[in-house]
């Protein structure tokens, strides 16, 4: 039996891929691989709040509730008549195939849907099926991870390659142009040697760049890892240490999930108790809520909460953000006419009990523009924006 693996840590690195006001995390890989079984699964998870249904935007895009058990406790202190959690919007992007930056497989179509994600959930099986056909014949889960990398990488070399051309020739006549050109020049090399952008340490002024440029490899990326549901509940499968290392090596610091998919479908439709006895019995657990908490944590994102009697409310935010910013996630002319914040911990509050404890004990802090928001807080923004 193998030894569990050790995960590399996370390396976080600023996001240069594109971040949309949606939080849209795509799910990729080979066809056949479970992407859409996972996909419907996850669309399952409803988000549980009277004004915040889950709906399914259309056949492949769903809005799936972020599992925080903040959020649940806070809701049940509070008694609120609304209750608004934080919600990832999830894409099921249609399998590529070899040649897909070429448009082979209608791939240049769903490479863009890549493009309008923010990160990415990579998806490889490593089960055999008589019943479910390998498009590339032998199951080899290595050669799948490299045909979605090499693919994605593919695509950004083809798009920079043209978007050089014009700048060439403006660069002929303009030295102003001339270190934009290097900078292209620099990220063509990069690809052109097997590497992905996201994966590259870069300045200040080269982020501001490559956020502009939208592209595929800059995303990040969590690693999902299909198995049957026998080698998933004994952690046994020959390919799993082949993984691990390609990932170390090719995407340092992405999240690895192994999951059984063909598990999560037999155990969702049981009731909660059957559910927790089947896993209990067979010494495993789910991996839906890991899978969708990752993909928040992937994309830099913490929530705020905002609580009173009328709504309890879960708002993401950009790690890092200030105050004034958080503020204008909620409304926009609150950023613009921002004051300050009162500001206290869920931690504080879950261990005194109460709004009056946390400012008798001192934790309840006004702050002003140049704070940053951390994961947890809990806000009342204090604004003269006209009603």
């Amino acid at each position: 039996m193998e030894t569990k693996k050790k995960e590399a840590p996370i390396v976080e690195r600023p996001i240069l891929g594109r971040i949309s006001s949606h939080l849209k995390m795509g799910i990729v890989g080979l066809p056949n691989v479970g992407k859409s079984s996972l996909f419907n699964l996850m669309t399952k998870c409803e988000v549980k709040a009277e004004n915040f249904p889950f709906c399914t935007i259309d056949p492949n895009v769903a809005r799936v509730q972020l599992p925080d058990e903040r959020f649940n406790w806070l809701c049940e202190h509070y008694q609120p008549k609304s209750k608004v959690p934080s919600a990832l919007e999830v894409v099921d992007i249609a399998g590529l195939v070899p040649g897909a930056h070429e448009g082979a497989g209608l791939g240049n179509a769903f490479l863009s849907h890549i493009g309008h994600v923010d990160g990415i959930y990579h998806m490889v099986r490593v089960f055999a099926d008589p019943d479910i056909i390998h498009t590339e014949g032998e199951l080899d889960a290595i050669r799948d991870l490299d045909i979605i990398s090499n693919e994605l990488r593919l695509k950004d070399l083809d798009i920079m390659k043209k978007k050089r051309i014009p700048l060439a020739r403006f660069a002929n006549t303009d030295p102003l142009k001339r270190p934009e050109l290097a900078f292209f020049d620099k990220v063509i090399q990069i690809l052109e040697d097997g590497k992905d952008v996201r994966n590259v340490d870069w300045n200040a002024k080269e982020v501001e760049f490559l956020q502009e440029q939208l592209m595929l490899t800059a995303k990040p990326v969590t690693v999902i890892i299909n198995m049957s549901e026998k080698d998933f509940i004994r952690q046994n499968n020959k390919w799993l240490k082949p993984i691990f290392a390609w990932v170390n090596q090719h995407s340092p610091g992405s999240k690895i999930i192994p999951v059984s998919v063909a598990l999560e479908q037999k155990v969702f439709p049981m009731s909660p108790e059957d559910r927790e006895n089947y896993l209990t019995e067979n010494k495993t657990k789910s991996k839906l809520a890991q899978i969708i908490q990752s993909g928040f944590e992937s994309i830099q994102l913490v929530n705020f909460f905002t609580c009173g009697a009328d709504e309890v409310r879960a708002w993401p935010v950009m790690k890092g953000s200030i105050a004034p910013r958080a503020a204008g996630v909620i409304h926009g002319d609150f950023e613009k006419f921002f004051i300050k914040a009162e500001v206290f911990k869920y931690v504080d509050l879950k261990e005194l009990g109460s709004e009056l404890a946390v400012k008798g004990a001192g934790k309840y802090r006004m702050q002003g523009k140049t704070y940053v928001v951390e994961d947890g807080d809990i806000l009342l923004i204090k604004h003269n924006a006209k009603k």
